[in-house]
């Protein structure tokens, strides 16, 4: 059993479980009859995603990398809301106990938050693949 971090959109592994979207906003141009069969997500779970504000000021940056610890510590911070701190021990729970993906659209997962919200299961106790 364990959490799988992920690109949605991406083709499912097997025993991936279901896929739970970290997103802000959902894919657009798509039904949403069609985000589970497209392999986008089963689960929409925004309060995880960064804030519009918080992922606005990092799109706005000309080189994303140089601001990624500044983004880092703005999203932690975020995540440190006691409804966010609930909704993480939940999926550390889950992971002990069943597998699922949780995951966002970003091409490159290390200028993404599910790296950072990869980190954080992980030093929570959850089991992650």
């Amino acid at each position: 059993m364990a959490i799988r971090v992920v690109q949605l959109g991406a083709p499912r592994t097997k025993n991936e479980g279901i896929r739970v979207g970290t997103v802000r906003r959902p894919p657009r141009g798509v039904r949403k009859t069609d985000y589970a069969r497209l392999d986008f997500y089963d689960v929409w779970l925004p309060q995880l995603a960064p804030s519009a504000g918080l992922l606005g000021w990092i799109k706005g940056r000309q080189d994303m990398a140089s601001s990624w610890k500044q983004f880092e510590k703005h999203y932690l911070h975020e995540l440190s809301d006691p409804d966010n701190q609930r909704l993480l021990d939940f999926l550390t729970a889950l992971s002990k106990e069943t597998n699922f993906s949780v995951g966002c659209f970003c091409e490159d997962e290390n200028l993404c938050h599910r790296s950072i919200l990869k980190k954080v299961l992980a030093e929570r106790g959850a089991l992650i693949t």
